[in-house]
């Protein structure tokens, strides 16, 4: 557990944004996280860095950088219904995802090849393909960085909303996430509509539904459209799919027949960012190195050696484009440092 002075951080952040942080550290434990925090000014801007897929640095970060590498994944009990499965924060989440299947615990399948570690999962409600993280949610632990004590937070503590948490704006920057445990299906509730799952399956030669399929059919939907950051930084979708009211969306509907809509609670319409974006003319663009992904419109990509501000700044373009066309405010998704 060394600090160490002027590391890039460009191996730790899927963009590949080569910022530097003036002091940076990992911690596989809680008593070396408190050793750490404890050790760092009041005033010190502390930031703690998990996967690094949902970040994009826009400077250099002028203060302590936390590597959260927490491992470990157990049974921590079970009833009639369902299997009580705890994972450390550092623990990557597709990695999480395989160990469930391999061991039968349903539930998380569709979020396969989701990019990043457990510990972020919660903080922004993570979902795809019809299932999000409050669908499997039990409870986490966490620790508060004022008061250096745990806590517990349960499903209704945590006030998940659509990609949003306490952590994201009530408890920004309070807490770091140390385990969660997440409830488990002992036998499968297979969900097949959303996306392209069905038609997948139906290419596979799919008979017998089972969480290994699905799965499987997610990644090879998945690895079709959205970029591997090893090879071309991203950091997935960079934008939230926003949701409007159905007035407005029977309106919009009218001009642009085409536009795709989704029921949502209140009478309101969730759309589609990635549809909105590609309308605008952005998909496949490219200035430098910053471009919108030529086969997904909702994902912004570094070839190679964009900046933070570069990108940020495509992104900012791209929404005031969306705003201008349609009337809709797009919401980043990406946490801006």
């Amino acid at each position: 557990m060394q600090i160490e002075k002027n590391i890039s951080l460009k191996p730790y952040n899927t963009f590949g944004i080569d910022a530097v942080a003036r002091r940076y550290a990992c911690f596989s434990s809680v008593d070396e996280l408190a050793l750490l925090t404890g050790s760092s000014t009041q005033k010190e801007p502390l930031l703690i860095l998990g996967g690094g897929s949902n970040i994009l640095f826009r400077n250099d970060f002028d203060g302590l950088v936390l590597k959260n590498e927490l491992k470990g994944i157990e049974l921590t009990g079970e009833d009639a219904d369902y299997y009580y499965v705890r994972a450390h924060a550092g623990e990557n989440w597709h990695g999480f995802v395989q160990h469930c299947i391999a061991h039968q615990y349903a539930g998380v399948e569709n979020l396969s090849l989701v990019p990043g570690n457990v510990g972020a999962s919660p903080m922004q409600n993570i979902g795809a393909y019809g299932v999000e993280i409050k669908d499997v949610f039990h409870e986490l632990e966490a620790w508060h960085l004022n008061d250096r004590s745990l806590e517990k937070f349960s499903l209704v503590d945590c006030e998940f909303g659509y990609r949003e948490s306490v952590f994201k704006k009530k408890y920004r920057n309070r807490f770091v996430i140390l385990n969660v445990t997440f409830r488990l299906r002992k036998q499968p509730v297979y969900n097949t509509q959303y996306g392209a799952i069905e038609q997948e399956l139906e290419k596979m030669g799919v008979e017998e539904l089972s969480i290994e399929n699905i799965s499987r059919a997610v990644i090879n939907i998945r690895t079709s459209k959205l970029p591997d950051p090893k090879i071309i930084g991203n950091a997935g979708s960079f934008f939230k799919n926003p949701v409007i009211g159905q007035e407005q969306f029977d309106l919009l509907k009218a001009s642009f027949a085409s536009m795709p809509g989704y029921p949502a609670p209140g009478n309101q319409v969730k759309t589609a960012a990635g549809w909105l974006i590609e309308q605008c003319g952005w998909k496949g663009y490219r200035e430098g190195d910053a471009g919108c992904y030529d086969k997904q419109a909702l994902v912004l990509v570094n070839y190679g050696k964009a900046t933070g501000d570069e990108i940020f700044t495509l992104s900012q373009r791209i929404i005031d484009s969306v705003q201008q066309k349609f009337g809709i405010a797009l919401e980043r998704e990406v946490n801006i440092v």
